[in-house]
């Protein structure tokens, strides 16, 4: 069997969720308009038995927070994440946004890949809303980098060249070890799942402000035979922000459950009743106790 690691890094909000959902044809890493959604390190598991007439394949991908200018300890600790995952692995994938301009963010990453001497396969995302000149004129500017081994233009979001990206990928990978089941598509818990999917509801159901301080802790967790009982707190910074969560008649707190518990429920294959609390935590996101004890700060 071939297998490795790959890191998917690059700025917030270019698509590295929607790309890895793409690669393992399956949800595990919650996706939303809003940036720096992801919070923690996610991996996913693509295994492919048949490959290379049966020898079989599994790449164990790392999706990483996005890499940004941190404002609190969160950030600094979400930033340590990424660039601590991007060390470790065997290929590294850097998506950009073929719709933004290049920054001084994109050009901090460029320096910091500059340093790492294993292969970097470039994916440019959102070709599908880009046309072939705009294309080619960003393909050639990285091209003239010399850094990258190979460069994709992918639609995440539609799935366009998402397979032309994995067979690529695979061409790297080398013989090694099973790491995981064939059928196992994380090594992320249940718990820490369901409460990604309920901090998934919140991003898109607030406004802009409050989403970044929110966290959710899965308070309790029991199976029955028909139905799986969840508790879960939800932890806001301010008392206003409390109120804004709830909502008028506790309406917005109650679309979030909503629509929380049916996709727990498609994850679980059972009934869910969830249960969801609104506590204050005020400036957890510059507390290193908190940030540590929710797993957001590797040990």
């Amino acid at each position: 069997m071939k297998s490795g690691f790959i890191g998917i890094i690059g700025r917030p909000n270019v698509g590295k969720s929607t790309l890895l959902n793409a690669i393992l044809g399956e949800k595990i890493a919650i996706t939303s308009s809003k940036p720096q959604t992801t919070l923690n390190r996610i991996t996913g598991i693509y295994t492919d038995l048949d490959y290379d007439n049966g020898d079989g394949l599994q790449i164990v991908f790392l999706d990483t927070p996005g890499i940004h200018k941190p404002h609190n300890k969160l950030g600094s600790a979400i930033n340590e994440t990424a660039i601590n995952t991007y060390k470790g692995v065997d290929v590294i994938v850097l998506m950009v946004d073929g719709t933004k301009e290049f920054g001084v963010g994109d050009s901090k990453l460029i320096d910091m890949l500059k340093t790492s001497e294993a292969p970097k396969i470039l994916a440019i995302n959102k070709m599908d809303l880009m046309g072939p000149e705009e294309y080619l004129r960003l393909y050639n500017e990285y091209e003239a980098m010399g850094l990258f081994d190979d460069i994709y233009g992918v639609s995440a979001l539609k799935g366009d060249n998402v397979d032309m990206l994995i067979d690529k990928l695979a061409s790297y990978m080398q013989e090694g070890p099973m790491y995981y089941p064939e059928d196992q598509a994380t090594d992320h818990p249940e718990r820490f799942i369901v409460s990604e999917i309920i901090r998934e509801k919140l991003l898109n159901y607030l406004n802009d402000e409050v989403p970044h301080g929110v966290a959710v802790e899965i308070e309790s967790f029991e199976e029955h035979d028909n139905i799986t009982d969840i508790g879960a707190v939800i932890y806001c910074e301010r008392k206003s922000h409390k109120s804004i969560i709830i909502g008028k008649g506790g309406n917005k707190l109650k679309g979030v459950g909503k629509a929380a518990r049916l996709e727990i429920e498609d994850l679980l294959g059972t009934k869910v009743f969830l249960s969801l609390w609104v506590k204050v935590k005020e400036n957890w996101r510059d507390s290193d106790r908190v940030i540590r004890n929710w797993g957001y700060k590797d040990e």
